[in-house]
């Protein structure tokens, strides 16, 4: 993969992209007991601290909100999601375009693929020009890479994992997001078969401050580059303290101990 090094979204060598594309994904039922954050001011104000290195968003948000940040605020575009109304074989269909992104000033791209469903083909069809156009714009890309289907049958399995941060590397991004597959050493496999592509862990469902925090540095100790995180962030009381905590953790080479 390309070297990254002056890329907005490395810092350190390292990354942390704050994600907000659950209003559409998941609906405003993300935001019960935080509902000032159905604003997505809230969750911009957010991607300001030094920790964050990238905001991912959608065409909409982008669109609404990001002119008021973008001195502040580095937009990874998320160009693809569908909602949880839909109830069909899962499939993430594109809604805006790298050129409409890159008009927009996004510093990165984001895309969804479902490796293992029945639309596994269309998906890699739709990347391919998505991937070489924001080659042409010369922005990174990051892909979510999230098996599901009827053929698999454990999504978190280490074989299934370092599958889905193999296809990133195949299929030419730069990053690409993973969950975590309940193992520190099949999360080393994983990063192992991504080779040069740099590993992100998907911060998932919210958990403790402790389990949260040991689970990224566990993932940082076996080579993830860093992290892509919503929910275990803005769904918090105190979501600045856990940023901060963060930094620390994936920039500083601090423990959870050390931060906690």
């Amino acid at each position: 993969m390309r070297p990254l090094g002056d890329s907005p979204l490395v810092r350190n060598d390292k990354t942390l992209v704050l994600a907000h594309d659950h209003g559409l994904e998941h609906g405003p039922k993300q935001f019960s007991g935080v509902e000032e954050r159905l604003d997505p001011r809230e969750v911009f104000e957010m991607a300001t601290h030094d920790a964050v290195t990238a905001l991912a968003v959608g065409k909409g948000l982008a669109e609404t909100y990001y002119p008021s940040y973008e001195d502040d605020v580095n937009l990874l575009a998320k160009l693809n999601g569908g909602s949880d109304l839909w109830m069909g074989d899962p499939y993430s269909p594109q809604n805006w375009s790298v050129d409409y992104a890159a008009e927009l000033g996004a510093d990165a791209i984001g895309y969804t693929i479902y490796p293992g469903v029945n639309r596994e083909t269309d998906m890699f069809e739709d990347f391919r020009p998505v991937q070489e156009n924001a080659r042409d714009h010369d922005l990174p890309i990051a892909m979510w890479s999230y098996p599901r289907g009827q053929a698999i049958k454990e999504h978190r399995s280490p074989s299934t994992i370092a599958y889905a941060a193999r296809i990133g590397l195949e299929l030419g991004a730069d990053f690409t997001k993973v969950k975590y597959p309940r193992d520190k050493e099949a999360m080393a496999h994983a990063v192992r078969s991504a080779a040069d592509n740099r590993v992100l862990l998907s911060g998932g469902s919210k958990t403790s401050d402790r389990d949260f925090l040991e689970l990224v540095e566990d993932c940082m100790d076996v080579g993830v580059s860093g992290l892509a995180v919503g929910r275990n962030v803005w769904q918090r009381d105190d979501p600045y303290d856990i940023l901060d905590k963060l930094e620390g953790v994936i920039f500083e080479d601090a423990t959870a101990d050390d931060v906690l």
